[in-house]
């Protein structure tokens, strides 16, 4: 696949991930790759204000693209955030394949087109609250 990092449309998402070629409907656009942790480590990552991009599959299993910034699905936002623009919706969605997380389009998506995937209501309403409470630093 052909993918690029570049700027975000979306207001204050910072960098996006862009397709340079065509992708069909179902196909693995590009696999979400990181350092592999568990939830315990990862909570600790938490506590010092590591993280922002984790993708969990187990207690025992967990993605954290933080600490690799050179994995490009890491820079893949969700159009239905906090930010969103008009015209703009999540073109893909996370899927688990055993112990690896793909993202795959659930459209035909065209050459130059931001891939967008859905981080689920769970992760915004964590956001929301962390905003709420003061806790949230958004990583420009």
């Amino acid at each position: 696949m052909s993918l690029i990092v570049k700027k975000s449309q979306l207001p204050n998402a910072g960098k996006g991930l862009y397709t340079t070629k065509p992708i069909k409907k179902g196909e693995k656009v590009i696999e979400y790759k990181g350092e592999i942790i568990n939830w315990k480590e990862y909570e600790k990552r938490v506590a010092e204000n590591k993280d922002g991009y984790l993708f969990y599959i187990s207690n025992k299993r967990c993605i954290d693209a933080y600490p690799t910034p050179q994995y490009k699905a890491r820079y893949a936002n969700d159009a239905a955030g906090l930010s969103r623009v008009k015209g703009l919706s999540n073109n893909c969605n996370y899927e688990i394949f055993g112990d690896q997380c793909f993202i795959v389009s659930k459209r035909d998506i065209k050459a130059g087109e931001e891939i967008f995937v859905n981080y689920t209501k769970e992760y915004w309403d964590c956001v929301r609250f962390n905003i709420k409470h003061g806790y949230y630093n958004p990583k420009k």
